[in-house]
């Protein structure tokens, strides 16, 4: 297995808020395990697709162009720790001298865990609390191995953040401080909360999920003083 075999759905040639603090070039790569009610990807979550968008050589014509212009390469989705090619493009990018980041919900963490040597900065989604994942993944069993991302990046000595999407249908504002209380028990530093997009969802019957701004006051206020960072985004 190759990064030559990286199955990639899209790239983001510049990107200024993939990797907090540094100028990025961010791959979305095919395929993901879940079904998130509100994915905004959804035309990633085939592993497989028959339109070839992006391929590695052309991702590496691209940042050898860049040295010295860009700081990191991220790999987002989709679910990128389900792919082999991932690994070696991880080598190739950091004997770039690029730094390495990582979009992932930690689905499977024997996928993750050989990666994170190769990783400078993780972007780790929480959904929910483990017991309630599947109401949001439709995926049995997909929260206890997410949580445990958090003590093997802590353990890795890895860079990141935790953040979790809030759909109103989904989540009340009592979930998402129980969640953030969760984390901050676990010693996470940095927690991000981000309003879902209701442009383009996977499963639109959920509806748009308004949450009110009482709600977003509620848990900024709540939530701000128990982490180093902590930011909604809108």
């Amino acid at each position: 297995m190759t990064a030559d075999n990286l199955v990639i759905g899209g790239m983001a040639a510049f990107s200024t808020v993939d990797y907090p603090q540094h100028l990025a070039a961010t791959l979305f790569l095919q395929g993901c395990p879940w079904r998130c009610h509100y994915c905004h990807n959804p035309h990633l979550i085939p592993l497989k697709t028959d339109d070839e968008k992006v391929t590695w050589q052309q991702v590496k014509h691209h940042l050898e162009g860049r040295q010295g212009l860009l700081d990191a390469v991220v790999f987002s989705g989709g679910e990128p720790t389900i792919q082999k090619a991932l690994l070696p493009a991880l080598k190739q990018t950091r004997e770039m001298s690029f730094r390495n980041g990582l979009h992932t919900g930690a689905p499977h963490l024997d996928l993750l865990k050989p990666l994170l040597p190769w990783l400078d900065w993780v972007g780790l989604d929480i959904k929910a609390m483990p017991s309630d994942y599947e109401a949001v993944t439709t995926s049995r069993y997909s929260g206890p191995e997410s949580w445990a991302a958090i003590e093997a990046l802590q353990k890795a000595n890895v860079d990141f953040e935790c953040r979790m999407t809030w759909h109103g249908g989904l989540h009340g504002p009592e979930q998402i401080m129980g969640v953030g209380q969760c984390l901050a028990d676990r010693g996470v530093d940095r927690f991000a909360v981000q309003v879902a997009r209701s442009d383009q969802m996977l499963n639109e019957q959920i509806g748009t999920g308004c949450i009110s701004r009482n709600d977003r006051d509620t848990v900024r206020l709540a939530l701000t003083p128990i982490f180093a960072s902590m930011e909604l985004r809108e």
